[in-house]
């Protein structure tokens, strides 16, 4: 707002009113050294017009209640009274002719003119925007114990007033200040941060001095991660910059963005906005080039916008696919083949161009081992579910896919069980595969998953099994299992959470052929459950009911 020079003359240590009394006394004066000058008359009319325009602000700007006690409001009234001076200043050289050179004139009078900007945008701010307000008072002798943590959020107040007031290296002092409170202290910043303070932060990220964008973003970045203010920057226009950071800043300013990206994009709307704004190109150099954390965060920014049906070919026109795959065999840190993996997931689940172009680029081989690797299974898996239907048999069988499925069965957590079963459901669908799958020893594991907690797990491995069982050798399979039965038939279970009922019928209905598994189902409660289903018109619920219950009069008949 003022510099070192100005700050110099605060030793008089007048009161706000005797400040304001000078700069009030100040102007028509300089209006009347400025009409005197008769050369540079383009620039001298503008200066004049911008001095009548000061005493109505000053006297709007005294006004405030916080006037005479705020300190804002002295420093405000130097910086007014420094310009006014250089007025004067200027208007003598030109009136005597004594500036050393036409060019040089014209600079000088140029940032009088950017200064007399300055002072009245910032006048106007200190009340348009409630800083003066803001800013807490100084403590006086009188202070209660409780006042010294107010007398904290008052100096916190008065760091952000100052990003919005001043010149750039002003804010840039303020910045410092700033970006320690964030380490030592955050809970009071967050405790005063305002909507304005928020949009003075935005327009920041844009300042000319690479530095003033770097502690900016860090201080964004902060904001973003603590989770209360994402409306307020994305509103503000905090992406654009964001993304020009991404793209061209230092390697700290790349790395804070991105961070602050990954957050914002969460946000299925947010991720569109990502999009619209040219963001993706940037994120997926960052991928290919960037240091560990940048590529973690583009790759997480990159899966949540992935996430969003409607942008996914946008992605696949900036090479997506090959980078993602690229990530599955090379990514600098684990979080970032995690995150390459969701993608993957993501883009593959709806598009059947991407899928292609998976199996095009070799993704198949970086899944499997992928699936070798210490980190979550359930989206590579996924991934290859999602391609089932686009591989043909033989490579089915030259890679071992379906062999690898059943060691996630095995092995892999409950989740990522569920993915492999929902996987193995859809290469039954190929009536060719049925024999290959059954014969990996897949069914005994499915058989144990319709006891899993989870209804979504019981229903996938349900569904598995019902595909396989139209094969007679699974079918075998399924009833040599002893667990088989009373699993399947406690999946009767009416309630409307157990979406697994209609599979269970489906399974038992095939295993109904045999008189050991009927007299199992009868002695388990079967009957009694698809009773109640047969009243929900649960497909194949009665004649299930039938064969069961010619079975059991026969037994009566014979005993």
């Amino acid at each position: 707002m003022v510099d070192d020079g100005v700050q110099e003359v605060v030793v008089d240590n007048l009161s706000a009113e005797e400040w304001l009394s000078r700069a009030q006394g100040l102007v028509p004066v300089a209006i009347e050294k400025a009409r005197e000058v008769k050369g540079f008359p383009g620039r001298w009319k503008m200066i004049i017009e911008k001095l009548d325009q000061i005493p109505s602000r000053l006297s709007d700007f005294s006004c405030h209640p916080c006037f005479s006690k705020n300190a804002l409001c002295i420093e405000q009234l130097l910086g007014v009274l420094k310009t006014l001076n250089k007025a004067i200043e200027l208007a003598d050289l030109c009136v005597k002719l004594k500036y050393e050179g036409k060019l040089q004139m014209q600079s000088d009078l140029d940032a009088l003119l950017g200064n007399l900007d300055l002072n009245l945008r910032d006048c106007g701010l200190l009340i348009k925007t409630k800083v003066l307000g803001e800013v807490t008072l100084p403590l006086t002798a009188g202070s209660t114990s409780t006042e010294p943590e107010a007398a904290s959020l008052g100096n916190v107040r008065e760091l952000l007033a100052r990003l919005q007031i001043g010149h750039l290296e002003a804010k840039h002092r303020s910045l410092d200040n700033l970006v320690k409170v964030m380490k030592e202290d955050e809970k009071s910043l967050l405790a005063v941060l305002g909507r304005t303070n928020i949009a003075a932060l935005v327009q920041l990220l844009t300042a000319t001095s690479p530095r003033i964008r770097e502690k900016t973003v860090t201080v964004i970045c902060s904001l973003v991660e603590s989770g209360n203010y994402e409306n307020w920057l994305v509103s503000e226009g905090v992406l654009p910059p964001l993304i020009r950071l991404v793209e061209f800043g230092s390697a700290v300013s790349k790395e804070k963005a991105t961070i602050s990206l990954q957050r914002l994009s969460i946000s299925s709307e947010t991720a569109h906005l990502i999009v619209g704004h040219g963001g993706v190109g940037p994120l997926v150099e960052i991928c290919r080039t960037g240091d560990s954390v940048s590529q973690a965060a583009a790759a997480c920014t990159l899966k949540n916008i992935s996430s969003v049906p409607e942008v996914r070919q946008t992605l696949a026109e900036e090479g997506i696919i090959k980078v993602m795959i690229n990530l599955l065999d090379c990514g600098i840190l684990l979080g970032s083949k995690e995150y390459a993996a969701e993608c993957l997931q993501n883009l593959t689940s709806t598009n059947d161009n991407l899928r292609r172009s998976l199996i095009e680029e070799g993704g198949i081989r970086s899944l499997l081992a992928y699936l070798d690797g210490p980190l979550p299974q359930e989206s590579a898996v996924g991934t290859l579910r999602n391609l089932v239907g686009f591989i043909s048999n033989e490579v089915f069988i030259s890679l071992g896919i379906v062999q690898r499925l059943v060691q996630v069965l095995k092995s892999g957590s409950l989740i990522s069980q569920q993915a492999a079963a929902s996987a193995i459901c859809r290469i039954c669908s190929l009536t060719e595969m049925k024999k290959l799958v059954g014969e990996t020893g897949c069914i005994p594991l499915l058989v144990r998953m319709l006891e899993a907690k989870a209804n979504d797990a019981r229903e996938v491995a349900a569904q598995a099994i019902s595909s396989l069982m139209t094969y007679s050798c699974n079918r075998r399979e399924v009833k040599r299992d002893d667990k088989s039965v009373p699993n399947l038939v406690a999946l009767l279970d009416p309630s409307p959470q157990n979406t697994a009922k209609k599979y269970a019928v489906s399974c038992l209905s095939l295993l109904s052929s045999s008189k050991k598994c009927k007299k199992l189902m009868i002695s388990y409660g079967a009957i009694g459950y698809l009773k109640k289903l047969n009243e929900m018109e649960i497909p194949g619920a009665e004649k299930l009911i039938e064969r069961l219950e010619r079975g059991k009069l026969k037994s009566l008949f014979s005993k």
